[in-house]
């Protein structure tokens, strides 16, 4: 079972700031405005607590436990913020991107068979931000649930993280 101590102190604080860096990579990608903003956030946030509540495995659950805590969730968004300050939408996603690749080597080497549901899991929390907001509206009619640069960008996480190419059906 993959559990903090498992892992070094700036291993853990990674681990808790890939579900962030999943979303942020997902919304620097297409940005949605203020509201598509605030549902993808919503959305990210929503993946923490189910993964708290409803996720059978171990690693999901604590990492959710961190996040619901308040110097956890400050440990993130410390961590977070040091990768985004300063830079450019592409430069956000390209650090995000990087940021999971190593977190993907943190899992491999630390994590065991826990490795792969936590990945799979941070996947279908970029995922379910891409789905948050509705993309090219036009005075809040029409739109569609995903953009083709969100759609690039799930398949670029699943590279980051060592995961096969999601199938078009699974994006």
């Amino acid at each position: 079972m993959a559990e903090k101590q498992d892992f070094a102190p700036v291993e853990w604080r990674k681990v808790i700031q890939s579900p962030l860096l999943a979303g942020y990579a997902v919304s620097a990608a297409d940005p949605s405005g203020f509201i598509g903003l605030l549902q993808e956030a919503f959305a990210a946030a929503g993946m923490v607590a189910a993964g708290r509540a409803q996720s059978g495995d171990q690693l999901i659950r604590h990492v959710c436990d961190a996040l619901g805590s308040s110097s956890g969730r400050a440990e993130a968004r410390e961590g977070v913020r040091s990768i985004i300050q300063g830079a450019g939408l592409d430069e956000i996603k390209q650090r995000a991107l990087a940021g999971l690749a190593e977190v993907a080597a943190i899992l491999d080497a630390k994590a065991g068979e826990h490795a792969l549901p936590f990945k799979n899991w941070l996947m279908a929390v970029a995922r379910q931000v891409a789905e948050a907001g509705l993309e090219d509206t036009f005075l809040g009619f029409g739109g569609i649930r995903m953009s083709e640069k969100e759609k690039a960008t799930l398949h670029e996480i699943a590279a980051a993280l060592g995961l096969p190419e999601p199938a078009a059906a699974e994006i």
